[in-house]
């Protein structure tokens, strides 16, 4: 069993089932249908994500975590990148919970594109789970239960950000990224689970109950946002004006990846509209 994630005490999670009652439920809803997209390319279409039924995720606390990152300070060093998966013990490539990849704008201008988990206000992730394991906690966060996860992988194909991974098999390789870009924090994940960012939610959770402060002390903030040598990435607690990330989204125009969609991301992009040289 892995150990689970550092959850506050009054977060509501789903009521456990049993994995007979996941496929009792699966089977009487017709979950065959989004099973045949586990086998597809890519993730579920806009319109395959319009047709989940909505449920809104109300942020009852005191606190509702954002990050902003700013595409025009990002210099695609990937520091983030290597962070985050020596942080969280994620050894391979291809199981990246912060996905990087380099764009170019319509006016030919370069950048680096980062995506972690965007941790929707209204996750289609959330409402096709059959067992509870993934659920927006009362901060907003888009938590995972690793130890109830059948691996059906419905969330993986309804996430339109294709931010959730698969874990095929047992890891035993080292980390190449610690201890340069850290230590592992959390136990590394089983196989046959879905795995993704979690916004270092053990980092916030352990800072709070020592009075630290998201997003301002490193000790409570995610890793990526620590490690970048430019500030491209700003966190913290959105309900609180004077954070770094109310205060960044005041200045600064923003957008979120998809915003048709619905899902209400935590997570806001500032445009990069530098000149080319």
């Amino acid at each position: 069993m892995t150990k689970k994630m550092a959850k506050n005490k009054n977060d509501k999670q789903p009521r456990v089932i049993s994995r007979r009652e996941a496929l009792t439920v699966i089977g009487a809803t017709g979950a065959t249908a989004l099973m045949a997209q586990v086998f597809t390319s890519g993730p579920l279409s806009a319109d395959s994500v319009a047709g989940i039924e909505r449920e809104s995720h109300h942020v009852s606390g005191e606190n509702e975590w954002h990050m902003v990152i700013d595409l025009e300070h990002c210099i695609g060093c990937q520091y983030c990148v290597w962070a985050c998966q020596a942080t969280n013990d994620v050894p391979e490539e291809e199981m990246r919970w912060n996905v990087g990849f380099p764009e170019r704008t319509e006016n030919g201008t370069d950048f680096f594109m980062t995506r972690p988990c965007l941790h929707c206000q209204d996750a289609p992730c959330v409402k096709v789970c059959p067992v509870g394991a993934t659920w927006v906690r009362e901060d907003g966060i888009v938590d995972m239960d690793y130890d109830r996860c059948i691996g059906c992988r419905y969330c993986e194909v309804a996430c339109p950000y294709d931010v959730r991974r698969f874990n095929w098999d047992v890891s035993l390789a080292e980390n190449p990224h610690q201890p340069t870009w850290g230590n592992a924090e959390v136990e590394r994940r089983p196989r046959g689970v879905v795995e993704k960012c979690t916004f270092c939610v053990h980092r916030i959770d352990r800072g709070l109950e020592h009075g630290l402060t998201p997003g301002v002390d490193p000790q409570a903030t995610p890793a990526c946002v620590n490690v970048c040598p430019v500030n491209a990435r700003v966190f913290g607690n959105i309900k609180d004006s004077e954070s770094p990330v109310s205060k960044y989204l005041a200045e600064h125009d923003t957008f979120r990846l998809r915003e048709d969609l619905g899902t209400n991301p935590k997570v806001h992009y500032v445009r990069p509209e530098r000149e080319e040289v």
